[in-house]
């Protein structure tokens, strides 16, 4: 049994709810009627969080924040549900172009986020600190990664590839972004962006930090990789004709390999 707050109990109107075990995160999910609460370990993820989807409310569709606590040296975040469902839910995998151009339009809502009195940094520099951060205390994970990251053909250890990172450094167009662009942490309804989960990295950042990931997101999704079905005949590219924009694939490379490191 999940121990859970004196104050965060008080606002639960039922005891009741299921797990979320879909996507990547390690923390806890848990669904009630018309509230979800995520545990986690306090980090400057689950506060930056926090602190951003307070910033956002009227700005983009996220949750409400109903309560926060530190309990017992765990981060309980008490938000409102979103309604709709996942990207990555059958109704939107079966219709790739609908899909396509929803995360397309989800894309262009954050970029058109003014971000002149925003102060959530994850540019480059910020992104890579952190990495060094994660490589230092044993908290990149290689056996969730690419098959081709590390090996014989690919980099030797966290510590190369970072190093690498840190030389090829591309020019950034700094925009507002999620941070985590990938198919779990969109909600659809109807047709429609409904809103954003899993805000932990949101902030200013290369546009290519969500496209990267979106695309990566979209290709696993639609080959399988997380114990789904095998969609045949799909093109990820198509998203680059709804975005209207010609790839950076050395920009979506390079965002790739960073997020290996987190």
């Amino acid at each position: 049994m999940i121990e859970i707050p004196d104050k965060i109990k008080s606002i639960l109107t039922s005891f009741n709810y299921s797990s979320d075990t879909v996507g990547m995160s390690e923390a806890s999910i848990l669904l009630f009627d018309d509230k979800v609460l995520k545990i986690d370990r306090v980090c400057d993820e689950s506060e930056n969080e926090r602190d951003v989807m307070l910033w956002l409310k009227d700005k983009l569709p996220v949750p409400d924040v109903l309560c926060h606590e530190i309990y017992k040296g765990r981060s309980y975040l008490l938000m409102s549900k979103l309604p709709g469902v996942m990207a990555c839910d059958e109704s939107y995998l079966t219709r790739p172009r609908v899909l396509t151009e929803i995360l397309a339009t989800g894309l262009k809502m954050l970029w058109e986020t003014d971000i002149s009195k925003c102060s959530y940094d994850f540019s480059l520099d910020k992104k890579l600190e952190m990495a060094r951060y994660n490589i230092e205390h044993g908290l990149v994970d290689i056996n969730n990664v690419e098959p081709e990251t590390f090996g014989e053909n690919g980099f030797q250890s966290p510590e190369h590839l970072l190093d690498w990172l840190i030389k090829n450094k591309p020019e950034e167009e700094i925009v507002f972004s999620h941070g985590d662009f990938c198919l779990p942490n969109i909600f659809i309804d109807d047709g429609k962006i409904s809103g954003f989960l899993d805000l932990g990295k949101t902030g200013c950042a290369d546009r290519y930090q969500d496209i990267a990931l979106c695309y990566r997101s979209l290709k696993h999704n639609y080959e399988g990789k997380f114990g789904g079905e095998t969609y045949e005949g799909f093109d990820p590219d198509s998203l680059f004709i709804h975005l209207g924009i010609e790839p950076d694939w050395d920009k979506i490379n390079y965002y790739i390999l960073m997020d290996e490191l987190f």
